[in-house]
């Protein structure tokens, strides 16, 4: 017997439209606007959208919000739809764009003209904002309210001929400017604007505005649940009169839910192309981001997004999710799928003084204790190997089982050497340890002798492979909280660190760019995709092994 599934409040909704028998067939949409890269709280939007037509057998388009022709840039289009494809998201048809819907835009706001809904006003944008009222406050009507249906109809072909300014003729929604809700009080629906258009190019001089432009493109397309967030929930009214006056048929509906915030990142497009600007990033993809984009970068998948957003779920309240929780998802995906390799990221050398000279062996290592059918991989086994410099101590505190002088532990996947002595450098760093191996204690050899407490991982000095490394951290100083009262970013200065000078199997050269792997004991990097180049990798730290995050019970 299944349990029952707990349905969120926004498939509650759709149950009860198909049972009245509103809509046929289900539609939703994704939307953004062109004017930078998505970030990971637009992948809840992306998901929810797309999971609803998924379950609905229904249909998902992915359509761009181009009404704004000053920030909108192709850059940002391919981005976007490069991010959709990723998570997996497949809609239907081609990319649409709401600058497509232009002329039936420009009909459709002729039409509400000709009904006496709509009417060309000459005040300026400060008047209008004087005009409004406020909260507490009614507005008053414009002096050219009462402007007839003949004199609109003439003003408005000229503004789209290109007879005025910008900034001197608008043309505004006649609704009520005594309306509780602000958004009713005549707003604008179409402005002036003499620019050229990413798409369009200069066509057109007036372009709408987006509270007049989606519900039409919505209504177009037959979307049948407009899903967006909390902030549009006052302009709901707004978009159900525009598809009221309009005389569609099954007009869309609207549904707000609550935006998904990360804890202690940066998700403001401004914010990030401040950055980017300022070079303290290196582009909208750089991993200490969240930004889709830098998430697949870092090495994120989507199936770890996928989880994220099913663990976070779906309300109509806003919250913070910490962050702790999408590394447990991307470790929780990772940790099956993902081969083990041996990396040492702050080498010194390990020198195995009675082991022959010259001798190479190989020692067969499981790509994943957890999956195996991924299969093992030879080892090059030699004298001498590096390990981690924190792997030996020359004076260690309790309950220290790795190598001192004295102490025996295992190399992983190898044998049994005991720690003999090291040398030092001028400065009195350790460069060099020396030890012995008993040949008896082979891994794999069923050896019961005795036990050893630790175990460490290594590469030989002679197989490997030197590559650069690097180490994220939080992008911002998170005792401090992410924004200044100026508005600027407190940044860790700490947020990432280069090494030069790691070490890694020599196994690593059949992995392509993108892929990823469990570095023992290091965490989980991948290949980067941006600065790797043929022979030489350059590795992301994915995340750390360890969790902060639990799940609930």
């Amino acid at each position: 017997m299944t349990e029952p599934v707990s349905k969120n409040f926004i498939e509650r909704i759709i149950d009860e439209d198909l049972a009245e028998g509103k809509y046929t067939k289900i539609a939703t949409r994704f939307p953004p606007e062109p004017n930078g890269y998505l970030h990971v709280g637009h992948a809840k939007s992306i998901l929810l959208n797309y999971g609803l037509a998924q379950e609905y057998h229904g249909d998902f388009h992915l359509r761009f919000d181009d009404t704004n022709p000053v920030k909108e840039d192709m850059e940002f289009v391919k981005s976007i739809v490069s991010d959709v494809e990723w998570l997996g998201a497949h809609y239907v048809g081609e990319v649409k764009f709401a600058s497509n819907y232009f002329p039936q835009m420009y009909e459709a706001a002729v039409k509400l003209i000709k009904k006496g809904k709509a009417f060309v006003c000459d005040l300026s944008a400060e008047q209008i904002r004087e005009y409004r009222g406020t909260l507490t406050e009614p507005g008053k009507n414009s002096p050219y309210r009462d402007r007839s249906i003949e004199e609109n109809l003439d003003l408005f072909e000229r503004m789209k001929n290109g007879e005025f300014e910008d900034g001197s003729k608008v043309l505004r929604a006649k609704i009520d400017m005594a309306s509780p809700n602000i958004n009713m009080r005549d707003p604008v629906i179409y402005r002036v604007a003499h620019m050229t258009h990413h798409n369009t190019g200069d066509t057109w001089c007036i372009y709408p505005m987006y509270d007049f432009a989606h519900p039409i493109e919505d209504a177009i397309e037959g979307i049948t649940h407009s899903i967006c967030t909390l902030e549009f929930e006052d302009h709901r009214p707004l978009y159900d009169w525009v598809v009221r006056e309009l005389e569609y048929e099954n007009p869309p509906k609207q549904i707000e839910f609550a935006k998904m915030y990360l804890t202690n990142v940066i998700t403001g497009k401004r914010y990030i192309k401040r950055l980017v600007e300022q070079k303290i990033v290196d582009g909208w993809d750089d991993p200490r981001l969240v930004t889709i984009a830098a998430l697949r970068r870092r090495g994120f998948t989507p199936e770890s997004i996928k989880k994220f957003m099913d663990l976070a779920g779906v309300s109509k309240s806003n919250s913070s999710v910490d962050y702790a929780m999408l590394e447990y998802c991307i470790r929780d995906d990772l940790k099956p799928k993902a081969p083990r390799l041996m990396a040492v990221l702050d080498p010194i050398k390990l020198v195995i003084d009675n082991y022959p000279e010259g001798q190479v062996e190989y020692l067969e290592a499981t790509n994943n204790v957890e999956n195996p059918e991924l299969g093992v991989r030879q080892i090059p086994f030699s004298k001498e190997l590096w390990i981690e410099r924190d792997d030996f101590m020359e004076e260690p505190p309790k309950k220290y089982f790795r190598l001192f002088v004295g102490n025996e532990v295992r190399l992983m996947n190898a044998y049994f050497v005991k720690c003999t002595g090291f040398e030092k450098d001028e400065q009195g760093n350790v460069t060099v340890v020396h030890c012995t191996y008993d040949p008896e204690t082979k891994s794999g050899s069923g050896f019961t002798g005795r036990k050893v407490k630790g175990t460490i991982h290594w590469v030989p000095v002679n197989q490997s492979k030197k590559v650069t490394v690097r180490l994220y951290e939080n992008l911002v100083d998170e005792e401090k909280g992410v924004y200044n009262e100026d508005g600027s970013v407190n940044l860790n200065p700490n947020s990432l660190t280069v090494i030069d000078t790691a070490y890694i199997e020599q196994t690593i050269d059949q992995y392509q760019p993108g892929d990823s792997f469990q570095f023992i004991r290091n965490g989980y990097f991948c290949i980067d995709t941006k600065d790797s180049k043929e022979g030489q990798p350059v590795f992301n730290r994915i995340t750390s092994l360890k969790s902060s995050f639990k799940l609930p019970k």
